[in-house]
């Protein structure tokens, strides 16, 4: 196996990454947009996931790396909860709540240490 040597090359940081930019189309819907709070937390807890991985694998140590994964998969776990509440407020489907939430759950099992 290759060593990996950029965040980039990260399973995890694919998927949260994968995460954030289904979590920023979501968001662009006219509807879910002008709630401004929801719209803005959701979107900063996807990108803290995808964000957490980068800046913990280039952290030095692997106790810190370990570190930001366990923050990696809080923030992917408030986006999941998040989603409940865009379904709630008829901003999303249930098949978006679905779709995101299972990559979410892919960033979380990705990032375990």
């Amino acid at each position: 196996m290759a060593k990996i040597e950029r965040f980039e090359d990260l399973h995890s940081w694919q998927k949260a990454r994968q995460l954030a930019n289904a979590i920023y189309d979501l968001t662009e819907h006219p509807i879910f947009k002008k709630d401004f709070r929801l719209s803005s937390q959701i979107q900063c807890a996807a990108g803290s996931a995808m964000h957490n991985i980068s800046e913990g694998f280039d952290s030095g140590s692997n106790p810190e790396f370990i570190r930001f994964l366990k923050m990696a998969r809080r923030s992917a776990s408030e986006v999941q909860s998040e989603l409940y509440l865009a379904l709630d407020r008829k901003y999303i489907t249930q098949d978006q709540l679905t779709t995101s939430y299972n990559l979410a759950t892919e960033v979380k099992r990705s990032s375990t240490a």
